[in-house]
């Protein structure tokens, strides 16, 4: 496996390319031997630039690429394709990052209850990122990036993995104070149990965990929005914030827009200079009453989002979840989204997941990668489908990317096709991001070599190994909504998932893993 890691303010990456060339150093990346990962000793491209965005566009949402297509066969062309030179765009993936969970904490829910989910709720990135990874991690702001991958057992196909990793949460001394507006559902349907008690009980926990230089203010939604508690610092008064949550009883109807919107108009009224400002919606998401559209909704809180940069966390509750909804919302409105079904779930977002996310360590993230047609005869990226972003739009920073924050990883998962017999580069991998206070760009690359690819998935190291299995859980679950012709390369049957997901637990001892197992077992009866 190799790694490059390679930080590069645009400023100085223009001139250098001016001037014809820039140095990108490279250091060999640590493997689990143990498990087969191949090593190659990392070295030094010293003409190598970062791929300049296409000149010509792919449609938007088009990940996919087949040596067929209307280009003519990759690697027929007099044309010498590498990373030292712009590839052709049937070449090129790109998406802006996302860390969202809640696809896969719902369908765990589901599960649970003895039904599969409904498969255009499953989101194959989100069940990859709601584990853990080991990657290298950057010691400042922005990214680490990490190529690997290994054959599947399929002819020719093989798993290729892009991870990302922001500096850990601890590395950067304290961070800002936060300003949080949070919009809590209290309509009929938050009565059931699991909703509201759970909000509440969750909320009275983060309390007494956030900083006395901490600001919270309580909005709620019924039929109607009302502004409970306006921005508040801390310091002594807990008692307030905890009199205010406590009060919370589910009353009416579902108005989820007006929350939305009041929340918004409250997060800027009580904003803080030098904050983190952000609105945390905790809801069902069934709306049922005033503005019921994503769209709409967002458009009528489009000039607190652009002018004040106050993002959106979603955290969904319930058995009957309005997923599309508060996915959209959280998508479009420069956050995301995570799901609680019970205290434990609680008590992790709300005491470990959201003190991550109230500091942001990237703004407008984008990832794109690259593939050698010499070396590549097909790929589709695993998910993503509502992330795409058009090749050419790489570096414009107007477009929307993803926000991050420290502690975070982020991981892609790539079917590729090897050609038969090709040695040498597969891909290599870029992210670009805003510096979340100057706003200036950087990127990050990393490459991959088809001689670093483990001989076999089950065999590569631990997290290759739990990222594969959760995408092969997801593609089984929503093959239907692929129209049956979705499944991975090397794809097992469940049982045979469940079987490799237990044995992968109990040689890591990682509950997670066990709580993976567990679901893809519960799927399998049910089929």
């Amino acid at each position: 496996m190799k790694r490059y890691r390679t930080r590069r303010p645009i400023g100085a990456l223009l001139a250098l390319t001016a001037a014809g060339g820039l140095l990108i150093t490279g250091c060999a990346g640590g493997g689990d031997a143990d498990h087969g990962t191949k090593e190659s000793a990392a070295d030094s491209r010293g003409d190598s630039a970062p791929m300049p965005a296409p000149d010509r566009p792919r449609g938007e949402g088009e990940q996919r690429y087949d040596g067929g297509t209307a280009t003519g066969e990759a690697g027929d062309g007099d044309t010498e394709d590498s990373p030292e030179t712009a590839p052709d765009p049937d070449h090129l993936s790109t998406f802006a990052l996302d860390v969202d969970t809640a696809s896969y904490g719902y369908a765990r829910r589901t599960l649970s209850e003895g039904r599969l989910p409904d498969p255009s709720t499953v989101r194959p990135e989100e069940f990859v990122n709601s584990f853990r990874q080991d990657y290298d991690r950057p010691d400042g702001d922005g990214f680490t990036v990490t190529v690997d991958g290994a054959r599947a057992d399929e002819e020719d196909w093989s798993l290729v993995r892009v991870g990302l990793a922001t500096r850990g949460a601890e590395q950067e001394g304290e961070r800002p104070p936060a300003a949080l507006t949070f919009v809590i559902d209290i309509s009929g349907s938050m009565a059931e149990p699991g909703r509201l008690d759970l909000a509440k009980e969750s909320l009275g926990t983060m309390t007494d965990r956030l900083r006395d230089d901490d600001s919270v203010a309580l909005v709620t939604f019924s039929d109607e929005a009302e502004t409970v508690l306006p921005m508040t610092r801390l310091g002594d008064r807990r008692g307030r914030v905890h009199d205010a949550v406590d009060s919370l009883e589910p009353t009416d109807s579902t108005n989820l827009g007006a929350g939305v919107e009041t929340g918004y108009d409250t997060a800027v009224e009580g904003r803080r200079e030098g904050a983190t400002n952000r609105v945390v919606l905790v809801s069902d998401a069934l709306a049922n009453t005033g503005d019921t559209d994503a769209d709409a909704i967002l458009e009528r809180i489009a000039d607190e989002r652009r002018e004040h940069g106050i993002t959106l966390f979603g955290v969904g509750v319930g058995s009957d979840y309005g997923d599309a909804l508060m996915e959209r919302l959280a998508d479009k409105g420069d956050g995301h989204t995570t799901y609680v079904s019970d205290t434990e779930d609680a008590r992790e977002v709300f005491s470990e997941q959201l003190p991550r996310h109230i500091e942001l360590t990237a703004r407008d993230a984008r990832a794109q990668v690259a593939f050698d047609p010499e070396t590549v005869a097909e790929f589709r990226l695993v998910g993503y489908d509502n992330r795409q972003v058009a090749d050419e739009d790489f570096r414009d920073d107007r477009v929307d990317g993803g926000e991050v924050g420290p502690g975070h990883t982020v991981t892609a998962l790539y079917a590729v096709r090897v050609r038969p017999g090709a040695d040498g580069h597969l891909a290599t991998a870029t992210v670009r991001w805003l510096d979340p206070r100057t706003r200036a760009p950087h990127e990050e690359s990393g490459d991959v070599e088809t001689g670093a690819l483990a001989d076999s998935v089950w065999g590569a190291d631990r997290g290759l190994r739990v990222t594969a299995t959760a995408a092969y859980f997801a593609d089984a679950l929503r093959a239907p909504y692929d129209g049956g012709g979705g499944a991975l390369p090397g794809a097992p049957r469940l049982g045979e998932l469940a079987e490799r997901a237990g044995a992968l637990a109990d040689r890591t001892g990682d509950p997670d893993v066990g709580q993976l197992a567990e679901a893809v077992r519960q799927a399998d009866r049910l089929t």
